[in-house]
């Protein structure tokens, strides 16, 4: 089965696939598991390799005639000393996807440290059982919940709130919010592409299913949020078909305003298709679900308001408050699952918590007083999602290396993907000297592959290692292949005595 999206009012249209969303010449649903898979059969030298031979067998992979337009950038260092084991146009800019999220939570990682919490607070004035104003202050926790936002509503009941007349949520904790303007249009109405905000709530994306249901019926559209769902129109044109017809289903989508056209056929046996999509206006879907939640405790409340600006005036009594799980917990949401939404709310916290500097300055300032060359990297975003991002093997190798110096080691490389176990590399790397012996970070945008990290080498020595290939027309699959292939090859190395005359 097909699927299709048209955007008009920009032009845009991309085709998605039930097992993952492929845009051609747009960004992929990288930097989710979906860059996960099972590589093909590696063809290596043999089981054991000498360090001399390293840059043959490498260059055996990246020279084969299916890459010869493709542009390759390798750094490969041992973790302790430094010491170059292979480098191919290593101080080069690449666009390195996902592999940015390295460099941001980093920095975050240094700016705050592993115990950080990002606190959501309820502020109120006037008589607690009759506020006059109950003010919600979001810091942009990108891991908030409903369930969160109940437990806030419930922790206001038990302080003795009955009613209230104005609730106002404030959304102006952070700088910038919205959509990087660098994003590709193709992007934005996924998932992957949400909004960044102060008020996130479960992540700013909502499902919308797709089932057949009789046959000649429409088919039937389910949302996961219902509040979300009233931010759409949907004309519904689809047809449930009989099983041997071939299903496709076309989406347009009008960025000028929430509307959904949706066209096409789905065969009656056709497995329901989720589709996960971003939240039109998440400040307005933070406040209408807090109101639910307060509603929902018995608590009457006369009216509700966004507030884009910070207020001069005192906010009141903090009534309740709930908190993230510490920073170390969050990263692995980022790095090992590649979560977009949560590198971006960690960039601009950066920012928010800073004087006089913007987000991306903050990063540059922490990742150059570890001893990243500043010149070797440019960022637009703290996610990778901007093909204008610019980034160095060297820069990755450099920040992985130095961070192994550093208090918060651990917390960094636990954050990262396991080979063959979990997060983006959980399908990639079985039965072979790799699992488990990789800790790494992934990247991926159409004709463009990424994997850098930490590989200890059994019986050799702890490496550090950033493969870029960038201007590929070779399917991601063939990229992450050969990049596997690769790292099969560095995980054969053995000390080898060079024979003298």
């Amino acid at each position: 089965m097909q699927n299709r999206i048209v955007s008009w009012g920009y032009s845009v249209c991309f085709f998605v696939s039930l097992l993952g969303i492929q845009v051609p010449g747009q960004g992929i649903l990288a930097n989710t598991v979906e860059e996960s898979l099972v590589s093909k059969e590696f063809r290596g030298f043999s089981e054991s390799l000498c360090p001399s031979d390293l840059k043959t067998a490498i260059e055996t992979v990246i020279n084969r005639p299916e890459f010869k337009r493709s542009r390759w950038g390798i750094l490969i260092q041992t973790l302790d000393s430094g010491e170059m084991l292979y480098s191919l146009d290593a101080e080069k800019y690449f666009i390195p996807a996902s592999s940015v999220k390295l460099l941001t939570t980093a920095a975050a990682l240094l700016q705050f440290g592993s115990q950080f919490r990002i606190r959501t607070s309820v502020y109120g004035t006037g008589d607690v059982a009759n506020l006059t104003t109950l003010r919600l202050v979001g810091r942009g926790d990108p891991s908030f919940s409903s369930d969160r936002l109940k437990d806030l509503a419930q922790q206001l009941k038990r302080q003795g709130v009955r009613r209230i007349s104005n609730v106002i949520v404030e959304d102006n904790y952070f700088e910038q919010t919205g959509i990087n303007s660098s994003w590709e249009w193709g992007d934005i109405f996924f998932s992957y592409g949400t909004s960044v905000n102060s008020l996130i709530l479960n992540e700013n994306s909502v499902t919308l299913t797709l089932s057949p249901r009789q046959p000649d019926f429409s088919l039937k559209v389910d949302w996961s949020d219902p509040i979300a769902a009233r931010q759409w129109q949907i004309e519904n044109q689809t047809i449930t078909a009989s099983e041997e017809t071939s299903s496709s289903i076309e989406i347009q989508r009008n960025f000028g305003r929430s509307f959904l056209e949706i066209q096409g056929e789905m065969s009656i046996d056709s497995e329901p298709t989720p589709w996960e999509l971003a939240i039109v206006d998440p400040s307005q879907y933070f406040l209408e679900s807090f109101l639910e939640a307060l509603i929902a405790q018995g608590i009457k409340v006369k009216q509700g308001a966004i507030a884009k600006e910070s207020e001069k005036n005192s906010l009141g009594k903090e009534l309740a408050f709930v908190e993230s799980d510490p920073l170390s917990i969050l990263l692995q949401k980022t790095n090992r699952e590649s979560n977009n939404l949560f590198a971006e709310a960690l960039l601009q916290i950066l920012g928010s918590e800073s004087q006089n500097k913007t987000s991306l300055e903050v990063v540059k300032e922490k990742l150059t007083e570890l001893g990243v060359n500043p010149e070797s990297y440019v960022l637009v975003d703290g996610s990778g999602l901007s093909r204008h991002n610019l980034v160095s093997p060297e820069a990755i190798a450099q920040t992985l290396r130095f961070m192994a110096q550093t208090p918060e080691a651990k917390t960094y490389q636990d954050s990262l993907a396991v080979a063959g176990v979990s997060g983006t590399l959980q399908e990639r790397f079985k039965n072979t000297l790799v699992a488990e012996n990789l800790q790494g970070k992934t990247g991926t945008l159409s004709g463009n592959s990424a994997l850098s990290g930490y590989l200890t080498v059994p019986g050799y020595r702890r490496l550090v290692f950033s493969i870029m290939v960038n201007q590929s027309d070779r399917p991601a699959s063939d990229l992450r292949a050969a990049i596997d292939e690769i790292i099969v090859l560095i995980s054969q190395l053995k000390s080898c005595q060079e024979k003298r005359l």
